[in-house]
């Protein structure tokens, strides 16, 4: 009669988490989240269509919400009628939604300052009550040493064809005060290793364009392909690197008396540089049901 009773009772048991873990599987509603710098240049919405796109090829009939990083940007853009969340407000929408485990993509190049207030979002957001069942972040484009590796070999293939002699392919990256730039010159030795006459500059950091035109005039390169090394053609690219002001990228190389061939295409609108993102993005998202 005991060991019928205690039979019984582990049948019971099993019975009540099998179902408990069954429930909680019907439950579980994944979505992925697309954060970004932003921009409201419509020259940029051609990378963030294509990162879209992109992602919806590896993971169909998933829902993909986006949000912008910077506050700027989102006001300009409400301003005009249209309205993009911040990390937390998309967060909080994919929540409201039902979507249990969410898998958060930076879209930035470097783990900067940008990226790791996202990381703080995100990690707020994990302890709320009620709030989304797990929710994971997302490595940006270049993190560990086969991103770099990953990258530099994407961009020799785009660009090796277009390279002669006394040419040189001169990218434009934003740059930053924050330790995170050190991102930057690392690359170019990666990049180099790939492409001898790649050089890295930034506009906000180092290498300076000033360093970059020294080693070309040391090099007597004559032609530079200028191509931006950010996300999008936004307004860095638009006016930085190849406005008509004297200050512009393309004017002082010009003023240096190289002539320059601009490359306007942000990164994300080369299907061999987002596939690095969607790499991140899906080793995020088979984390969800770990």
């Amino acid at each position: 009669m005991t060991k019928r009773i205690v039979f019984l009772s582990m049948f019971t048991l099993l019975f009540a988490m099998t179902h408990q873990n069954i429930k909680a599987q019907k439950m579980k509603t994944k979505g992925i989240l697309l954060v970004s710098f932003g921009s409201s240049y419509p020259e940029a919405q051609a990378a963030f269509q294509n990162i879209e796109e992109e992602t919806l090829k590896s993971f169909p009939d998933t829902k993909i919400y986006w949000a912008y990083t910077s506050k700027f940007i989102r006001r300009k853009l409400a301003r005009n009628g249209k309205y993009i969340d911040s990390p937390a407000q998309a967060l909080a929408r994919m929540s409201e939604d039902g979507i249990t485990h969410i898998a958060v993509q930076s879209l930035h190049v470097i783990p900067g300052s940008e990226y790791h207030d996202l990381q703080t979002t995100v990690d707020a957001f994990a302890v709320i009550p009620k709030g989304p069942q797990k929710i994971i972040l997302g490595d940006p484009l270049l993190y560990n040493n086969q991103d770099n590796k990953e990258l530099a070999e994407a961009l020799k293939d785009i660009f090796s064809a277009q390279l002669h002699k006394h040419e040189a392919l001169l990218f434009m990256g934003h740059g930053t005060s924050h330790f995170s730039n050190i991102y930057y010159p690392g690359f170019e030795y990666y990049l180099q290793k790939q492409m001898p006459q790649a050089y890295m500059g930034t506009v906000e950091g180092y290498p300076e364009l000033g360093d970059v035109i020294e080693s070309l005039h040391k090099e007597k390169i004559k032609n530079v392909i200028l191509a931006p090394f950010m996300t999008v053609c936004g307004d860095h690219v638009q006016n930085d690197m190849v406005g008509e002001e004297k200050e512009s990228w393309k004017s002082m190389l010009e003023a240096e008396g190289f002539t320059v061939t601009p490359s306007l295409k942000g990164l994300a609108e080369y299907d061999n540089i987002v596939s690095i993102y969607i790499k991140h993005l899906k080793k995020s998202w088979d984390e969800l049901d770990q």
